[in-house]
């Protein structure tokens, strides 16, 4: 008895993909380096050139800050929920584990460049340093955990537990913990 093939297409992910990418003002080059997925794969994708594998599905649904599931479904079928809710497993993670410091981008990817917000965990002696964002960009952050030290251009400030400390962000800038325990802070980058 001979099975059923299915005649069913594959999702066409690279209206999605595209869709998605456009309403974050991501460009190609934007969403390889977020995602680690080559341009060019990227750009084949978007032409209905290549299907992704799932591991690369996840890898931008997680860049964009979406379920796996809006990439794959088609843009008829897009519903919209009163509550958007990320799961952790979703949250887009930048990894800095040789300078000792895990980036969770809690912000959308649509806001990027205007509004930011992360949660920073450092390392004991872990630090991550930022070269000068855009004129008159500001950051602030909070202290939940730990101890930290800002620097800001020539100017450096030691943060205590609850505290917030506020920053021009267009000149060069780092955040150190010094401690002994991991440090763990809400970043907010505010770009003018």
């Amino acid at each position: 008895m001979k099975t059923p093939v299915s005649t069913n297409a594959p999702p066409e992910v690279g209206a999605a993909l595209q869709r998605l990418r456009l309403a974050r003002g991501l460009t190609l080059e934007d969403l390889s380096r977020i995602a680690g997925v080559s341009k060019s794969m990227l750009s084949q994708i978007e032409r209905e050139k290549a299907n992704p594998t799932i591991a690369i599905t996840w890898r931008l649904a997680n860049a964009l800050g979406v379920q796996i599931g809006e990439l794959l479904a088609s843009v008829d079928s897009k519903e919209t929920d009163a509550i958007r809710v990320v799961d952790a497993h979703e949250t887009p993670t930048l990894p800095g584990q040789h300078a000792g410091y895990v980036l969770r981008i809690l912000g959308p990817m649509e806001l990027a460049g205007k509004y930011e917000w992360y949660e920073l965990t450092l390392a004991p002696g872990g630090e991550l340093v930022s070269q000068p964002h855009d004129p008159g960009a500001s950051e602030h952050l909070t202290l939940l955990h730990g101890s930290v030290e800002v620097e800001a251009g020539a100017h450096k400030k030691k943060v205590k537990l609850g505290g917030t400390a506020r920053y021009a962000a267009d000149v060069p800038h780092a955040i150190r913990n010094a401690g002994k325990t991991e440090a763990k802070a809400l970043l907010v980058v505010i770009h003018r």
